[in-house]
């Protein structure tokens, strides 16, 4: 008995997604500088994040997870002091 099997696995470098953005006009690519422009695809405030159509994860202390893993680090200022206080 042959357990061989016949199906073959492509692999690649990097990970292609396809474009979740189908309305007009398109939205801005995660690479372009604009890109948190995109239409929200799901939004989890309670987790504290929000995925937008052009794969780009946002997350609520600014930073982003872009679709090739590329790490954007939040832009919050040093000097904007705590974001919660007690009552």
């Amino acid at each position: 008995m042959n357990t061989s099997s016949s199906r073959t696995t492509l692999t690649t470098s990097q990970r292609k997604n396809p474009s979740m953005c189908q309305h007009q006009p398109a939205c801005p690519t995660a690479d372009s500088a604009d890109r948190e422009a995109a239409r929200l695809v799901a939004h989890h405030p309670e987790q504290g994040w929000s995925l937008l159509c052009n794969g780009v994860l946002l997350f609520e202390d600014t930073g982003e997870l872009l679709p090739d893993g590329q790490i954007i680090a939040p832009r919050r200022s040093r000097d904007a002091g705590p974001l919660m206080t007690a009552a």
